[in-house]
């Protein structure tokens, strides 16, 4: 399997998730609640995106500089994290509900970015072997996670 469906693959999952928090957060009734579910998804997205950055951003990372896209796809991931981070200090229930619906649609742009552009363009640069082996390892550490 190349990395580039198995990060594909995770981000279905993720598209499911973020449709159940976008239809049951408004039906979350306490902070705690909230919180639980944004450090739910925090624990998830820390994951997903360390594979994207250690295994496959940096092979494409001079195309991003061609494209003056170097520095968003960081920032973009950084945003995500620091709106995550804002939900687990929130105090007031509505805040921390609009934060978490914020982070789900930030989530969403970012995903769809790398679908429309990331993944294609690691079709395009990166040759097919160096794309399996790179599927194999992520298949790999996916495995010590499950041990």
């Amino acid at each position: 399997m190349k990395i580039t469906e198995a990060l594909l693959a995770e981000h279905l999952v993720f598209h499911n998730l973020f449709d159940h928090v976008e239809h049951a957060g408004p039906g979350l009734k306490t902070l705690a609640e909230i919180k639980t579910t944004a450090a739910l998804l925090e624990s998830v997205l820390r994951a997903h995106s360390r594979t994207e950055d250690k295994m496959f951003i940096g092979p494409l990372e001079h195309c991003f500089e061609q494209i003056g896209q170097r520095e968003t796809f960081h920032e973009e991931h950084d945003e995500i994290d620091r709106k995550l981070g804002q939900v687990g200090k929130a105090r007031q229930t509505e805040k921390a509900r609009v934060l978490l619906l914020a982070v789900i649609a930030d989530c969403r742009q970012h995903f769809d970015k790398e679908e429309r552009i990331v993944f294609p363009m690691a079709e395009r640069v990166l040759k097919s072997k160096t794309l399996n082996e790179l599927g194999r390892v992520w298949m790999d550490q996916r495995r010590n996670v499950a041990t």
